[in-house]
């Protein structure tokens, strides 16, 4: 996939079609809005490889789990979000032969999806066997301010005939999902319609019972011959049939509104897709896109970031970005983040650790404080099924799931469901980070300390004690190198387990000295005793962590030295990735690491550790490192920045900038890696940049990749809108917004007012 899509800052364009390529290209042009999103799927439908795919935020459906054998503790189903109504749409047929670019000469084609203004554009020019030509243009976007109306333009233009043409809308719930575990019909048809230049189709899940009604209206900018309407089985169409003069262009104008049940009653959800639909029909094409375009522009407002001088870094990050501001907005506090978004099946759409591990710090610094407190507020809402989850274990306290939609845990790998419970550290962190950012204390009485206190309850029933050593394990876990499964004392474990009991023991002592009424509500209602209080202490105090006293490294887990310790250099490039090529046995038992692991947890705890540790352990980590996890290079990349690896740091950032535009894992046709891209603007913002908050106060350590010019963001800290720009030689810092505020830069304090703030960087 090198160089595949041409370099643009703006913009991503597939110059020329590749039908190997499609799936991938697919999910590269995907679109979203929060609400709802598609991949980028030919409105005219497709006979070649092709995922079509349409998906709705919050409906899915509990596959059932499928497994070799049963064990106790098993979650009862997989949930997956659906692939739902086909709803862009339009088949075509130009002088009686249907328009499959999978059977026709194509030229001149292009696809291009326009970040700036969130839309995708695609034309091209097709040949027939008789030498007739005819140009074909298309344009979607799905609103970003009504979040339930989609729109496609859709143009036909004879280049060098009169043709017979029949266009024919659709709306199509006959789907499947590729991923489905027993192959099932996850949908059943409630009712439906089609009216001329209108349908509708109401559909809904089965088990899950979720209703989704999708109404289609249409325009053309000439009167048809003939207008027909057909339905069958959860299906419905109107077909028009026009004659079009040489280099005349016909143009279809579809609205589509897409409603649940998540939000009206089941009784009104069809009267209110056809009023949003009729609504969008009336404010018209233009107005429509006016608007979306304006919200586009105030999410670049927010979350840009301006490279200079490396255009391929450029069009990287903004991609990322483009994708993170499609796939969640924030506006329902049930949503959440799935690692593919809208742009594919793999992982099932449900929200996994990467929310609270990757996802956090993008809208934490770049939204309104509110975005930010829905994503821990969603965790908060699902504290009694964390709970239930623990139980199911026999375990104490609350185990919030590795996958899940509403709370419960859906994942069906043993070595994940029952294994890979560093997962609960990720949501205390993230209360502490959220915290940490805003100053926003208020959140630990409200919520916070509730959800922190359950699973630090959790740790403190799941480690073991030694008494040979005195000292606290925890056996038979997953770290976050899942090419070990199964293992005793991962130091990342171990060490998030004891810092979570250590934060939950800060947070009862700051709620004691500053809101005595609130913590001893809090404490009744929790049932918490000092007798607790102290095993936490304890276990905080004597936990056990595997260390390599001749490497001075912390020891991934216990026997990781006992392995056979070789490096990415040693491997065949045939090899790579190992997850494609070898066997799982292999794996387990190489000393490859698939992600961050221990560096993970030197990334979240990076203020207890000098930097002389954590060159160490990169220099020893790094290079076994093989970065087939889309979550590793970021991390790498900013531990990199911090002790000084620049050249590193960037080759780092720009895998993981460019993923999915360069197909690096070889598996973008299953969609994008959304959780990871937050990793990008991590790699920069914190990394390149260096921001932290320490003792209260916003830190930067900034310097410039050589490969760049200049490089600026904006940063949304403590209701202050802060511009930072990066130079070779020194930073700029202007307050956009918001009271003055003291600021760190490479140790030194400043006062940032009104004025801007011009620092000199040291080369």
């Amino acid at each position: 996939m090198d160089n595949y899509f041409r370099y643009d800052e703006w913009k991503i364009i597939e110059d020329g079609f590749d039908p190997e390529k499609n799936q991938i290209t697919e999910s590269i042009m995907s679109l979203g809005n929060g609400h709802m999103g598609l991949r980028g799927n030919f409105e005219e439908g497709y006979s070649g490889e092709s995922l079509q795919g349409t998906y709705i935020a919050g409906v899915y459906y509990p596959d059932k789990t499928r497994v070799g054998w049963w064990k106790i503790g098993y979650p009862e189903y997989y949930a997956k979000v659906l692939n739902a109504t086909n709803f862009i749409g339009i088949k075509v047929k130009i002088n009686g032969k249907k328009l499959d670019l999978a059977k026709m000469d194509v030229e001149q084609f292009k696809r291009i999806l326009n970040m700036k203004k969130g839309y995708l554009d695609r034309e091209f020019v097709i040949k027939d066997f008789q030498g007739r030509k005819t140009k074909v243009k298309a344009r979607r976007f799905l609103s970003s301010v009504d979040r339930e109306i989609a729109v496609v333009t859709y143009s036909l233009k004879p280049l060098n005939h009169n043709a017979k043409v029949e266009l024919t809308p659709f709306l199509d719930g006959t789907i499947t999902n590729e991923d489905a575990n027993y192959d099932e019909v996850f949908w059943d048809e409630i009712e439906k319609n089609a009216d001329k230049y209108k349908a509708y189709l109401n559909m809904r899940t089965k088990k899950s019972d979720f209703h989704v009604s999708t109404a289609m209206k249409f325009e053309l900018n000439k009167n048809p011959d003939k207008i027909e309407t057909f339905q069958k089985e959860k299906y419905v169409e109107n077909k028009v049939n026009l004659m079009i003069n040489e280099n005349e262009e016909i143009t279809i104008n579809k609205y589509i509104a897409v409603t649940t049940n998540r939000d009206y009653d089941d009784k009104n959800l069809v009267q209110e897709s056809l009023d949003r639909v009729s609504y969008a029909y009336n404010k018209g094409v233009e107005q429509l896109f006016d608007e979306h375009i304006q919200r586009w522009q105030e999410h670049w407002d927010e979350s840009d970031i301006e490279i200079n001088g490396d255009v391929a870094a450029q069009q990287g990050i903004r991609f990322n970005i483009f994708q993170l501001n499609q796939t969640y907005t924030g506006h329902d506090p049930r949503l959440n983040i799935g690692p593919k978004g809208f742009t594919g099946e793999k992982y099932g759409g449900s929200t996994y650790w990467d929310t609270e591990a990757f996802c956090f710090p993008f809208y934490l610094n770049t939204t309104d404080d509110s975005i930010a407190r829905n994503l821990l507020l969603y965790r908060y809402n699902h504290l009694e099924k964390a709970i239930d989850n623990a139980d199911k274990l026999d375990l104490d306290g609350a185990l919030y799931p590795m996958v899940t939609m509403n709370g419960e845990e859906c994942h069906n790998e043993w070595e994940i469901t029952f294994e890979e419970i560093h997962r609960n550290a990720a949501i205390a962190y993230a209360i502490y980070n959220y915290v940490n950012n805003t100053g926003d204390k208020s959140y630990l009485a409200d919520y916070g300390f509730e959800v922190i206190t359950q699973i630090a309850r959790f740790w403190a029933d799941r480690v073991n004690y030694n008494p040979r050593k005195n000292k606290y394990m925890i056996l038979g876990v997953t770290g976050p190198n899942e090419y070990e499964n199964n293992v005793h004392n991962n130091w990342y474990t171990n060490r998030m387990a004891a810092w979570t009991l250590g934060y939950a023991l800060e947070v009862k002592e700051y709620l004691f000295k500053n809101n005595k009424i609130c913590h001893d509500e809090l404490v009744e209602k929790l049932g918490l005793k000092e007798k607790e209080i102290d095993k936490w202490q304890d276990i905080k105090e004597n936990m056990y962590y595997p260390y390599v006293d001749s490497l001075e490294v912390f020891e991934q887990q216990d026997g990781y030295m006992d392995k056979e310790l070789k490096t990415r250099a040693d491997l065949d490039k045939n090899d790579l990735p190992l997850n494609q090529n070898w066997s799982w046995d292999r794996i387990l038992r190489s000393c490859y690491v698939k992600q961050a692991d221990v560096l993970q947890g030197l990334y979240f705890l990076g203020d207890e550790y000098d930097q002389d540790t954590k060159k160490r352990n990169f220099d020893f980590y790094e290079p076994k490192t093989v970065h087939e996890s889309s979550l590793s290079p970021c991390i790498y990349s900013i531990i990199a920045s911090e002790i000084g690896y620049k050249e590193r740091a960037y080759e780092l950032y720009l895998r993981t900038a460019r993923l999915d535009l360069e197909n690096y894992n070889n598996d973008t046709e299953d969609g994008l890696h959304i959780t990871s891209m937050a990793g990008t603007w991590m790699a920069i913002v914190q990394g390149f940049a260096g921001m932290r908050v320490k003792d209260d106060k916003l830190s930067f350590s900034p310097y410039l990749p050589a490969e760049w010019d200049d490089y600026s963001f904006k940063i949304n800290f403590r209701n202050r809108i802060l511009t930072i720009q990066v130079f070779e030689d020194k930073v700029k810092i202007t307050k956009e917004k918001g009271k003055e505020i003291a600021i760190i830069i490479n140790e030194d304090e400043f006062t940032l007012t009104n004025k801007p703030l011009t620092v000199n960087l040291s080369k």
